[in-house]
């Protein structure tokens, strides 16, 4: 009996040792994380990057595309994807499996679900949501919000914004000047005297709210820590008010700053003794792949990774006060590595041939429009900027010839050409497509075939993509959101929690118990006691 007991004993010690050993491993906390929330002192340093339309397809193929040049099937990790913790996040809005950027944003920074284009309200419009953003702020960190798209887009707004549309630019703007956040960088505004053009200029607002508006080069670089209420916006702009996309910088064309410009001055300004709450967005990760235009994506996925990879610096410092969280609002485009026409084989390195980004494009396209008579405009005329900026072209049967004969003693070149090579269904399907980019925009067809074709935007260069991306081995299955789970990476100080399946409202308890907040206090405050809460201020 006395033996039995040492026996049993022993076994249960054995028992806890394994026990102990298992949950203090990888592994052991991740299961723990799925549930739990962080209990630790508040982290004093954290990093928000937020890749829209971002889903691990995106991701995946930026890496294989690293590897390109790689004599057998291989990738590229990025930084983020070298985190220690990975997550799976739900993204589905309060009305819809398909979340847009606003009930996304509310979801991660509210911790509500609302309808899509409803920005840290309810869905019925009666309560307004505190974000986790400005819960850091009265908490004492320094807060900064920085994006590749305009300040006033449903990302950034979703940090310090509470409207009942995305589309309330002006009304965002607003709020902006009055969150009393320490660094706004990237975009500009997108309707700075309001939609009618006749309310007072957000630029004169800033003023008289104390904001510094910086829209110029040196005066971004003379910024100096201690400098607070800035906006900094980058001196070129699209039309959109957003940063270009970095792929036209292989063009050589001066973009002025980039992301991680941005999230170094960040870091500059904010850096603290209470610390600092910093959310990034690569915004026009989403807007290319819209567009399904999967070279402009990679390229900005990789601009993307260089802001991180500013932030690991900063880490890699302090890694005992620091997290980084990288993830995403929503899967865009429904992008898949694999199409048919190429069956099991996919080809990255037609990717590199692409050198400008498809709105670039489409400005060629337009400007031969206004210079040619319609019935006078052939596609033969635009077959050399096709070749320059996207590789395709038309092989005689000579030089065809000459490039199989190469191609088979193992002249890599001569296979890609080949490959870029355009056939006669293709030259077909860009035929179509120039008659209608050849037409005035508002005459177009406007029918279900040519949505499915050209998904609004220009005919002729959204089929060069498709062309292109289809001989890549890739394909593309909507112009907007899908309803797929979103990775999420993490490292630092409590990276452990975001491992594990978990709703995007999760996120919003995991962030506000990294700030040291209670996940679930109500952050719900009605319409009268917003303004009650305006006069006390």
């Amino acid at each position: 009996m006395k033996m039995d007991r040492i026996i049993s004993k022993a076994l249960l010690l054995s028992v806890l040792i394994l026990t102990f050993v298992f949950f203090s491993s990888p592994l052991g906390i991740a299961l723990q994380s799925s549930s739990s929330l962080y209990k630790g002192k508040p982290v004093k340093y954290i990093f928000w990057f937020i890749g829209d339309g971002m889903g691990l397809n995106h991701v995946y193929l930026t890496e294989t595309f690293l590897s390109r040049n790689s004599q057998s099937p291989s990738i590229q990790k990025l930084s983020f994807t070298q985190f220690p913790n990975t997550g799976l996040m739900t993204t589905y809005a309060a009305d819809s499996y398909i979340t847009d950027s606003a009930s996304a944003i509310t979801a991660m920074a509210s911790g509500k679900k609302t309808n899509d284009g409803v920005i840290n309200m309810d869905p019925q419009l009666k309560f307004k949501y505190k974000t986790v953003a400005e819960t850091a702020r009265d908490l004492g960190y320094k807060v900064g919000v920085l994006t590749s798209v305009s300040i006033d887009h449903a990302t950034p707004a979703g940090m310090y914004a509470h409207q009942p549309s995305r589309n309330k630019y002006y009304e965002i703007a607003l709020e902006l000047f009055e969150s009393k956040f320490d660094y706004f960088g990237g975009g500009g505004f997108l309707q700075p005297k309001g939609k009618d053009g006749k309310q007072k200029d957000v630029y004169e607002i800033a003023k008289e709210k104390g904001y510094r508006i910086v829209d110029k080069i040196d005066e971004f670089w003379k910024l100096r820590k201690g400098d607070s209420k800035v906006v900094a916006i980058n001196p070129i702009l699209d039309s959109s008010k957003a940063l270009p996309y970095a792929i036209n910088r292989l063009r050589g064309i001066d973009m002025g700053l980039s992301l991680a410009d941005f999230t170094r001055k960040a870091i500059e300004l904010l850096d603290n003794p209470n610390g600092f709450f910093i959310m990034v967005e690569g915004g026009k990760i989403d807007w290319a792949a819209h567009a399904n235009d999967a070279a402009t994506v990679i390229y900005d996925v990789l601009d993307f990774n260089e802001a991180i990879k500013v932030a690991l610096e900063f880490y890699k410092k302090k890694p005992f006060e620091t997290l980084i969280i990288v993830t995403a609002d929503h899967e865009t485009g429904g992008l898949s590595i694999g199409y048919a026409g190429t069956r099991y084989e996919i080809y990255p390195e037609v990717l590199s041939y692409q050198k400008i980004s498809y709105d670039e494009f489409s400005k060629i396209v337009n400007d031969y429009r206004g210079r040619v008579k319609k019935e006078e405009a052939k596609l033969s005329d635009l077959l050399p900027q096709i070749k320059e900026y996207f590789g395709l072209e038309v092989l005689s049967p000579e030089v065809k010839k000459e490039l199989e004969n190469k191609a088979k003693s193992g002249d890599k070149e001569a296979k890609i050409r080949l490959q870029l090579a355009l056939n006669d269904m293709e030259l077909d399907e860009l035929e179509k497509a120039f008659r209608l980019s050849m037409m005035d925009p508002k005459e177009r067809p406007n029918d279900y075939k040519t949505y499915l074709l050209y998904g609004g935007y220009d005919p002729l260069t959204v089929t060069i993509t498709h062309i292109l991306n289809q001989k890549a081995g890739i394909s593309w299955t909507s112009y907007s959101h899908t309803g797929m789970p979103v990775p999420v990476y993490a490292v630092g100080v409590g990276s452990y929690i975001f491992a594990g399946y978990y709703d995007n409202t999760d996120l919003y308890k995991k962030l506000m118990s990294l700030i040291g907040a209670d996940p679930y206090k109500d952050n719900t405050l009605s319409l009268a006691n917003i303004k009650e809460l305006a006069l006390s201020k």
